[in-house]
C-alpha cells in the first residue's frame, strides 16, 4: 500500500469518525446522561458492533466526547483571556464562558459530569474515573495560563497549578450547584465568584516579557 492510498485511507476513518461524534452529541443532546450504545448506533445508521470498532467501548466513546467539548470549551476560555479589556473584565468573562457553556449545553454538561446507568442495562460510567481527569486537565491548562502571564515571585510555579485547580474547582462546584438550583442570575454568579478571585488576582504583577493577565 502506498503513503497516498494510507493517507486517504485515514482521512476516510477520520471522517467517519467525526460523523459518529456528531452523531453520538445529538443524543446526548437529547437523552444526557441516559445515552446508550445502542441508541448512538441508531442515531448513526450502524449496529452497535461497528460502534465498538471505532471506540472499543462506551467509556472511549465517552472519553472522544469528553476531549472533543474539552477542547472547545479551552479554546473560549482562552479566547476570553485573550479579550483586549481590563484584568477584571477578562476574569469575569472567563466565568462566565464557563458558566454560559454548561447553561447553553446542560445534557451535554450531565452526560461528561454526571454519568449514570443508561437505559437498555448498559452499565454507567465511573463519575471519578472519567470526569475528574477533565477537571484535571482544565486545572493543568489554567495553571499553565497564569505561570505564564503572573509574577508569583519564589515557587510561582506551583503557586500557578495551585490556583490553577483551585480555580477550576470552584468554577465547576459553584457552576454545578448553580445548574441545579439556579438561585441567582448568571450575571450575578459571575460577580461573586470574581468578587472572590479578586484580591490576590489584583494584587500579582504581570509576568516581565509575558503576555500580560
Amino acid at each position: 500500500m502506498d503513503t497516498t492510498q494510507r493517507t486517504e485511507q485515514q482521512r476516510s476513518a477520520d471522517r467517519r469518525r467525526r460523523e459518529l461524534l456528531e452523531a453520538a452529541d445529538r443524543v446526548v443532546l437529547r437523552d444526557g446522561p441516559q445515552a446508550s450504545m445502542n441508541a448512538i448506533a441508531a442515531e448513526a445508521g450502524i449496529t452497535k458492533p461497528i460502534l465498538y470498532r471505532h471506540f472499543g467501548d462506551k467509556g472511549g466513546l465517552y472519553a472522544a466526547l469528553a476531549k472533543r467539548h474539552t477542547d472547545a470549551l479551552l479554546a473560549s476560555l482562552r479566547a476570553a483571556l485573550d479579550a483586549p479589556a481590563e484584568r477584571r473584565e477578562r476574569v469575569e468573562a472567563t466565568l462566565d464562558t464557563y458558566l454560559a457553556a454548561i447553561e447553553a449545553r446542560p445534557q451535554v454538561y450531565r452526560f461528561l459530569m454526571h454519568p449514570a446507568e443508561s437505559s437498555g442495562g448498559e452499565q454507567g460510567f465511573d463519575v471519578g474515573r472519567h470526569s475528574a481527569p477533565l477537571l484535571k486537565r482544565m486545572g493543568e491548562e489554567l495553571a499553565q495560563v497564569i505561570e505564564e502571564r503572573l509574577d508569583l515571585g519564589p515557587g510561582g510555579q506551583q503557586v500557578a497549578r495551585v490556583w490553577g485547580h483551585g480555580i477550576v474547582g470552584m468554577m465547576h462546584a459553584a457552576g454545578d450547584w448553580w445548574l441545579g438550583e439556579r438561585p441567582c442570575e448568571r450575571a450575578e454568579l459571575v460577580r461573586c465568584l470574581a468578587d472572590l478571585l479578586w484580591g490576590r488576582l489584583a494584587a500579582a504583577g504581570d509576568r516581565v516579557g509575558g503576555p500580560g493577565f
